[in-house]
């Protein structure tokens, strides 16, 4: 199946002469998936928030009625075949990591190129937003490209870093196999740390026979997906809140969907993008303290963070211009992340130089 399914016959003929959708009511069946399990913050908000906000605001504005063919935990797509599987119609809206896709979206992952950034989510999302809006790149590749268009970009909590072990210096990580996704393993490599590549649903296994000892994570999964069973140390270190995910929709479901239809799904995309941000804000805090009383967790010295920063400070001008001689705005963009980041309030603990 390429496209969302209408009740009515007569809107399957028109649609499949070319006609425009009847302004009569209908029931629209969309597919919608991610790799990630709802115990993965912006999974739950897309099943608990923007399913229901989406179907509740369709069905009071209009005559039409949703209907949600659910995906979730990789049983359609897997972390990385989600940008894919939107672009091919195997589901009509996927939510995913950028991590996943470092050849197809290079850039998108840009706030991970300048690490120890803004730890507060809302924070991260406005310096996210304020790039997106200078590059239009950002958006317009996914249409271009990719058969899909980008609804909404989604935030994280800060990461942080959970192991097996406890350490206080960056001496103390050195010869130990520490994971991460994509292009945050090159705050591990630049730093003198073993980097391995992996992705959350592996990562309890992974932790429990010692394939690594300890990954780069926002609190919320090392709660909700038990990591600190086989992680009992989690460090405050402060690498920062990454707005790398998104949530698309592919191309040819959109252009089906009704205008009322397609004006709700915009506006409620806009909200989740908000919602994920405040709950990732809310839940930062809290999902903190239920660790301490499960783990042993420790803040970092602020010179720990400083020398580690400074350890990176190769990789962001490195990367830049690895990727502006491909013909991608990279420099430009790390330079608006880091402005951008500042009018939020930030102060980095040392500020990549990038030409």
């Amino acid at each position: 199946m390429k496209r969302p399914l209408f009740a009515a016959s007569a809107c399957a003929l028109a649609l499949a002469l070319g006609w425009s959708a009847p302004a009569r009511s209908e029931t629209i069946r969309l597919r919608i998936a991610t790799g990630h399990p709802p115990a993965v913050v912006y999974a739950g908000q897309m099943k608990d928030y923007f399913q229901v906000e989406f179907r509740k605001r369709v069905e009071a504005k209009t005559q039409h009625k949703i209907v949600w063919v659910e995906g979730y935990g990789g049983s359609i797509v897997k972390v990385y075949e989600t940008l894919g599987g939107v672009r091919d119609g195997i589901v009509d809206i996927g939510g995913f990591c950028f991590c996943f896709e470092p050849a197809n979206l290079p850039m998108h992952a840009f706030q991970v190129m300048l690490p120890f950034g803004p730890v507060d989510p809302i924070d991260s999302l406005r310096t996210a937003q304020a790039v997106y809006a200078k590059v239009p790149y950002l958006t317009s590749v996914f249409e271009e490209k990719f058969n899909q268009k980008l609804l909404a970009r989604i935030t994280d909590s800060s990461y942080n870093l959970g192991t097996n072990f406890e350490w206080k210096s960056l001496n103390d990580l050195k010869g130990r196999k520490v994971a991460g996704a994509g292009l945050n393993l090159n705050w591990l490599k630049y730093a003198g740390v073993t980097p391995v590549q992996s992705s959350l649903p592996e990562a309890y296994t992974s932790m429990q026979t010692r394939v690594y000892d300890g990954w780069i994570m926002f609190p919320s999964a090392w709660v909700n997906l038990k990591l600190h069973e086989v992680g009992p140390f989690y460090t405050l270190i402060g690498f920062g809140t990454i707005v790398w995910h998104g949530l698309t929709i592919n191309l040819n479901t959109w252009k089906r969907l009704p205008k009322d239809v397609q004006a709700i799904l915009v506006a409620t995309a806009k909200d989740f993008e908000e919602q994920v941000g405040k709950v990732n804000r809310a839940r930062y805090e809290k999902d903190i303290n239920t660790l301490r009383g499960l783990i042993k967790v420790n803040a970092i010295d602020a010179k720990v963070r400083t020398e580690w920063a400074r350890a990176l400070s190769a990789w962001p001008p490195t990367i830049a211009k690895e990727l502006d001689g491909k013909g991608l705005p990279a420099s430009q963009v790390l330079r608006l992340t880091l402005d951008a980041a500042e009018k939020q309030g930030h102060k980095w603990p040392y500020r990549y130089q990038i030409k």
